[in-house]
């Protein structure tokens, strides 16, 4: 395993290297050094830490999350409530749509299972999208309308409405039972509850750090234990109440955020940003490297044209939910730019379909597939090139 995770940073570096020498985002380089070195190339990585790979990138996404709740005033996300309560769900829905409709037509799927098609390639990566909208926080853009604050709140729940759907869709086609509405009401329960519980761990956090002297790689330490701890009891409880983790973790570094002093909370991002160096090695290239080159040689042209009718869908959506902001039409294609990247989510739960049996298996996992190549680096080029518009 030692010998896979030293391959991984190595050929991660060269990747991201390669990447700007060619004047695209480093993500894309990271990702292409994961499909290269991962067991469907040339299978230089240890099956051990393959197995570990959805627990490395969770931690990953933990840490891109407190990074992101570090940068948020609640006054920013005062100011774009509405329309980041609306770029939750109607950009998603607006693809699953697009999906029920055309994957009928272009891969012969049955309504349910173009809709958990739908359900897996309507999730925004956070990996790809937050990290740079902090960036452009604490660069200056998009300050005047709060672009970046409106585009990581949405994304960050965006997931959360997305995995709800795709776990009823898949549970009525495993059952044959149809689709159990009633599980949808899980979506804003998962949201508040883990708002709340991480508002509780932020003050605790915050009475801890007000009154002992602790050092600030300390306070690192138990702010990533405490969001840990978050994803531990949303796991426990799964079976008896839905709670969203990562919105746990998010609201706890909000509250540090808005409570600590700003130096303090500024040192704190610091010291993240430097863990998240690491970590975002790790992250795109064991994406990378759970692509499966043999199912997107199969996926054919008709799931290429399907993933690009969903981003129109999808990029239809967005401007639906900005409808009566202040933004004008640059900021709201930028905002519809921002909103194209796919990559964790699909990496995770692209292959569930076909583990579970189901005869549209394939096709959801080699779509999937052809889903991260096209818009992991379309989004990540888009949000970086065109950052000027806002």
């Amino acid at each position: 395993m030692l010998t896979s995770i030293a391959l991984i940073f190595l050929f991660g570096l060269l990747g991201s290297i390669a990447s700007k020498l060619l004047r695209i985002p480093s993500l894309v380089g990271m990702l292409f050094a994961g499909i290269l070195i991962g067991p469907f190339a040339l299978n230089l990585l240890d099956p051990t830490i393959l197995e570990i790979s959805a627990d490395i990138r969770t931690f990953a996404l933990v840490i891109i999350l407190i990074k992101a709740g570090l940068s948020l005033k609640v006054s920013d996300i005062k100011q774009v409530g509405k329309p980041a309560f609306f770029m939750a769900f109607i950009p998603a829905t607006f693809e699953i749509i697009g999906y029920v409709i055309f994957a009928t037509l272009l891969l012969s799927l049955s309504w349910l299972e173009a809709a958990l098609l739908g359900a897996v390639l309507a999730a925004v990566s956070p990996a790809v999208v937050v990290p740079r909208m902090t960036a452009l926080i604490e660069q200056g853009y998009g300050q005047k309308n709060k672009i970046p604050q409106l585009i990581t709140a949405g994304a960050s729940c965006d997931d959360i409405f997305v995995i709800v759907l795709f776990s009823s869709f898949l549970g009525a086609l495993e059952s044959n039972d149809g689709l159990n509405l009633t599980s949808l009401f899980s979506v804003p329960v998962s949201i508040i509850f883990g708002a709340l519980l991480g508002v509780v761990f932020g003050f605790g956090l915050y009475f801890l750090f007000k009154k002992f002297t602790i050092r600030n790689t300390i306070k690192i330490i138990l702010i990533l234990s405490c969001s840990l701890l978050l994803l531990g009891i949303e796991e426990a409880l799964e079976n008896f109440i839905q709670i969203s983790g990562l919105i746990g973790v998010m609201s706890l570094s909000i509250v540090l955020k808005n409570r600590l002093k700003e130096e303090t909370s500024k040192n704190l991002s610091i010291i993240v940003s430097k863990l998240w160096v690491a970590f975002e090695i790790l992250l795109f290239v064991l994406v990378g490297a759970s692509v499966n080159i043999t199912y997107t040689i199969h996926a054919g042209i008709g799931a290429i044209i399907l993933v690009l009718i969903g981003l129109i869908f999808r990029s239809g959506g967005v401007f639906v939910s900005l409808i009566g902001t202040k933004l004008n039409k640059k900021e709201k294609l930028y905002c519809a730019a921002s909103y194209l990247p796919k990559a964790t989510v699909q990496a995770a739960i692209g292959g569930v379909a076909l583990a579970a049996g189901l005869s549209c298996g394939e096709v959801v996992l080699s779509t999937s597939v052809i889903g991260i190549i096209i818009t992991a680096p379309l989004g990540a080029i888009l949000i970086d090139k065109l950052k000027s518009w806002i």
